[in-house]
């Protein structure tokens, strides 16, 4: 029986002169060089989202809701600014410097800019609450307030426009906020309740988005796999039954990391 010629293929080609000298060790011209001396260490991290997306939610639907005329009264932003604050503001921006890492931009925008404004609307309130600025009715004319909304919405308008490609549940909260933004800024600059109050509807509708979106994610975080979906455009990402995304890691898992507590 005759040996085989054949040979194993090298997984990366060499170029056709191989490197040799000390200077081509240090600065590698070809493929096999640049593999051989590259390494990449990961931070493997839960989706920042999961955070900014519940803080979103908390805060988007205690604001909207009061807006939109649905419980309370002017006296209300007293009571809820302190876990706005907390919830739309800080977990958002906790949210949004951690996406920074897992290199989102989207999220990073998006978390980032309204983590801002909803610390912002607390000040607001704590300025109200010490009597050092007045309270601003909803369906008052202000136009101060009303380039809050414009500006955070034109912001926004941005980040919902480079996540149709990317991620729809990303884009869905994105436009939704857009337009309640805009509503909010249209309401406060001509001192028209019905618009107000219909961009408080919008916001609560960007809040119960934000709570799927990210309730998909804690899922798929959980059970590495889809079970709500999230929106996420990758081949078969948003099937249920599927994987979202697929790890980086050996085939028997990612040496000394596990996953939970």
């Amino acid at each position: 029986m005759e040996a085989s010629n054949a040979r194993t293929a090298e997984p990366y080609p060499r170029a056709e002169n191989p490197m040799t000298s000390s200077a081509q060790l240090v600065y590698p011209d070809d493929q096999t060089g640049w593999l051989a001396r590259t390494r990449v260490t990961l931070s493997p991290m839960a989706a920042p989202s999961i955070l900014g997306f519940f803080g979103l939610f908390v805060a988007a639907v205690m604001v909207g809701a009061w807006q939109a005329g649905w419980y309370g009264t002017d006296a209300t932003p007293a009571v809820l600014w302190p876990l706005v604050m907390l919830f739309g503001g800080l977990a958002q921006l906790v949210a949004g410097f951690a996406a920074l890492r897992a290199r989102d931009a989207v999220a990073v925008a998006l978390h980032g800019t309204w983590g801002a404004f909803w610390l912002a609307w607390g000040v607001l309130q704590i300025l109200v609450a010490t009597g050092v600025n007045s309270a601003i009715a909803i369906g008052s004319a202000d136009t101060g307030l009303a380039f809050w909304f414009l500006a955070v919405g034109a912001v926004t308008l941005l980040t919902a426009l480079a996540a149709i490609p990317y991620h729809l549940g990303f884009a869905a909260v994105a436009w939704t906020l857009t337009a309640a933004a805009g509503l909010s800024a249209a309401g406060f600059w001509a001192g028209d309740l019905n618009t107000t109050r219909a961009g408080g509807v919008l916001f609560v509708i960007a809040a119960a988005i934000a709570w799927l979106v990210a309730g998909a994610m804690v899922f798929e975080g959980a059970t590495g796999r889809t079970v709500l979906p999230s929106g996420r455009l990758a081949k078969g990402a948003s099937i249920p039954g599927r994987s979202a995304i697929q790890p980086l890691e050996f085939s028997a898992g990612e040496p000394g990391v596990r996953i939970g507590q």
